[in-house]
């Protein structure tokens, strides 16, 4: 007999050009991460330190399907550059910060941009507008020794063909190696975690129909239908 009364699938991700998958612990959202963006959402786009909420695990999603969430007349796209780790800590170095790195994908934090709005009029907490289920499409996970150098690679995305989002990841406030030291004074800092990184300027709205296409230099592309 199981010494639990029920059974919960564990969160993975599909891994480019493997058949082992990725086991998912937590899931990371830095918020404002590009000087631009900050100033669309109305913020001082000066270097301050960073600021993160936290999507389930489960909301992450591979199936190239976005189904429109309830509750909301304002859904919006984010494209990100996705971090995975292979280990962690507390207290990691800027400089050791890169050893921690499992891989990359690229990745969508779709928000229920009303709901999160009427929350931060409320000095609330963003959940309600940032996870929920399949809140969080995300593309293959490629290992770092599968990726090309992405310091300085463009990352976009179109939605029915057309450019909404474009912008370059060495224009991110906080790099990479910063953002994973800077978490982990704050969090024990695991394999499986998964952090996203921001997103450039352009966000706007979807609505079923829409076609999706994200990409960040050699990555594989994310499609993504919205319906």
């Amino acid at each position: 007999m199981s010494e639990y009364v029920n059974h919960v699938p564990t969160p993975s991700l599909k891994i480019y050009n493997c058949t082992q998958r990725f086991a998912l612990r937590r899931v990371y959202c830095i918020g404002r991460n590009y000087a631009e963006h900050a100033l669309e959402m109305g913020h001082d786009p000066d270097r301050e330190p960073p600021f993160y909420f936290q999507k389930s695990p489960d909301n992450l999603d591979q199936t190239g399907q976005f189904v429109m969430p309830v509750k909301s007349n304002n859904v919006q796209h984010e494209v990100e550059l996705v971090v995975a780790l292979k280990s962690g800590g507390r207290n990691i170095r800027v400089e050791d910060a890169h050893q921690h790195i499992f891989g990359f994908a690229l990745g969508l934090d779709m928000t229920r941009r009303d709901l999160q709005t009427q929350m931060k009029s409320l000095g609330r907490p963003w959940e309600i507008g940032k996870s929920f289920e399949g809140s969080a499409p995300i593309g293959l996970l490629q290992t770092i020794d599968d990726c090309p150098v992405l310091d300085n690679s463009e990352i976009k995305l179109t939605v029915n063909g057309e450019l909404r989002q474009q912008g370059n990841i060495n224009q991110m406030l906080w790099n990479v190696n910063e953002i994973i030291a800077y978490l982990s004074q704050y969090t024990q800092l695991d394999s499986g975690d998964l952090i996203m990184t921001g997103t450039p300027a352009g966000v706007g709205p979807v609505v079923a129909g829409d076609q999706l296409v994200a990409s960040i230099g050699g990555l594989s592309n994310l499609e993504v239908s919205v319906t």
